[in-house]
């Protein structure tokens, strides 16, 4: 299928929101756009003559000048003639938030989107839905909630969920991930999985996909399309309704149907994809793979830890299926060439608390561990300031020798709990505490919450690049 009408569809010049209203989903709808949409905006309601201070008209016949995409938000009965009346007025798409079709189980609801998709055919009138939130895409300023980012990045998002959407992009977000463009799609009548796989795999936008699927529509055609994509970009993939309760929500949720776990996973693998069990080991393998450089080897360097965290860290690491290797040689003897008093003590995971405080020549250590060719991948632990004084505590000169560790083009993911004492910290610098992520974030590094969490993502992404040799 070419991907000019679903490229002409992501670029409206003008958008009309039918159903649109002062509250409900249809303001739902209109309001973002206010806020971020440059193209002409029409509200769509014959029970109004204005809407959110703009002109409503009361059918998108009736709106003066072309109009490229329109959002349903009206009944499913009601479509029909709004198909009709987007074919006569030259619309290229129509985003269907209206559900209540094939989803339901009723045949007479199958049987309308079988004529809906017949009577768009015949307008050359494309579909996203329906059953769907459609479109986000920051660099247009399109989107389906308020709030949702208007910075432009390069991971791209498939799903038949919206709130999924939602969920992937506000918590990736927080961690600094931002979207080239995300689309829901619902009950795939017209566009499918395979039309977005094959839209996204060419997109100069986007470099990494990410796709949440319950069900295929064409089963033919699917394993090639990931295929196809994943030769060209890292594509993750979350399947839901895996189990027998799961299987029973895919039908009811998209009208879709869920096959085999066990076959899934072979075709996600022998395609190069990567299969994800759950949306928070998606959020963080998208870390991964948005701010660190191709992975090498499963040798691991961990630094900053202190006591039990440093033993907590080396079993969570090998458990995650990571090489936690002893401390080479060789920089045991720079260290004692230079007279540090702790060179046969330290090992790794470098136990920074043995430097007795001394902050530069326990990052010395760490930039030896990530300089030396044996490790391949860095995990460092980002400590906050401790009891100091805010007065006399720099954020980015404590925070810079974290960012230098990226210095060394290897793999680095950091571990940072905002941990704060309520009796003993002062009100700054527990705003100082609040702080270091975010300038973690600003420096675009891979911040995790937990030792586990990056583990594990650490050694999907390891084994991303393992499968595809």
């Amino acid at each position: 299928m070419s991907q000019r009408p679903l490229e002409e569809i992501l670029h409206p010049k003008s958008i009309a929101v039918v159903g649109a209203s002062d509250t409900g989903r249809g303001g739902g709808f209109l309001t973002p756009l206010q806020e971020n949409y440059k193209g002409k905006i029409f509200p769509v309601n014959p029970k109004y003559s204005e809407i959110g201070g703009l002109t409503a008209y009361p059918r998108v016949n009736a709106i003066p000048g072309p109009v490229d995409y329109v959002i349903s938000s009206i009944p499913a009965h009601q479509v029909l003639d709004l198909v009709e009346d987007c074919g006569q007025k030259g619309v290229k798409g129509l985003h269907l938030f209206t559900a209540r079709f094939s989803e339901t189980g009723r045949k007479d609801a199958a049987e309308l989107e079988k004529e809906i998709l017949k009577r768009t055919r015949a307008y050359n009138l494309r579909i996203i839905g329906p059953n769907c939130m459609g479109v986000y895409y920051p660099k247009e300023g399109i989107a389906f909630n308020s709030g949702m980012p208007m910075e432009s990045g390069k991971v791209g998002l498939i799903s038949q969920s919206g709130q999924v959407v939602g969920e992937i992009v506000s918590f990736a977000g927080q961690a600094g991930v931002r979207f080239s463009k995300a689309i829901s799609y619902g009950n795939a009548l017209d566009f499918n999985e395979c039309d977005y796989l094959d839209y996204f795999a060419q997109d100069p936008e986007t470099e990494i996909i990410l796709m949440y699927i319950e069900g295929v529509r064409d089963g033919k055609r699917f394993p090639q399309a990931l295929k196809k994509a994943a030769s060209v970009k890292p594509v993750l993939v979350v399947k839901g309704g895996r189990g027998q309760a799961g299987t029973r929500a895919t039908v009811s949720h998209t009208a879709s149907l869920a096959g085999s776990q066990a076959v899934w996973e072979a075709l996600v693998k022998q395609a190069g994809a990567v299969s994800v069990n759950n949306l928070e080991d998606l959020v963080d393998l998208t870390l991964a793979f948005n701010f660190l450089p191709p992975a090498k080897g499963r040798n691991l360097a961990v630094m900053g830890g202190s006591g039990g965290s440093s033993v907590l860290s080396a079993d969570q690491c090998e458990e995650a299926g990571l090489e936690v290797i002893p401390l080479p040689q060789e920089i045991r003897s720079k260290l004692k060439e230079s007279g540090s008093p702790i060179w046969d003590w330290i090992g790794n995971p470098a136990d920074f608390s043995i430097s007795m405080g001394d902050h530069d020549a326990a990052f010395k250590i760490g930039f030896l561990m990530a300089e030396h060719p044996s490790f391949d991948l860095i995990m460092a632990f980002v400590h906050g300031p401790w009891g100091r004084r805010a007065k006399n505590f720099s954020l980015e000169k404590h925070l810079t020798p974290y960012n230098m560790i990226q210095r060394f083009n290897k793999p680095a993911v950091f571990i940072y709990q905002e941990m704060r004492n309520q009796e003993k910290d002062d009100e700054d610098l527990a705003k100082i505490r609040g702080e270091i992520k975010g300038k973690l974030i600003e420096w675009n590094m891979a911040v995790y919450p937990t030792i586990r969490r990056a583990a594990r993502a650490l050694s999907a992404f390891v084994g991303y690049y393992e499968n595809r040799k």
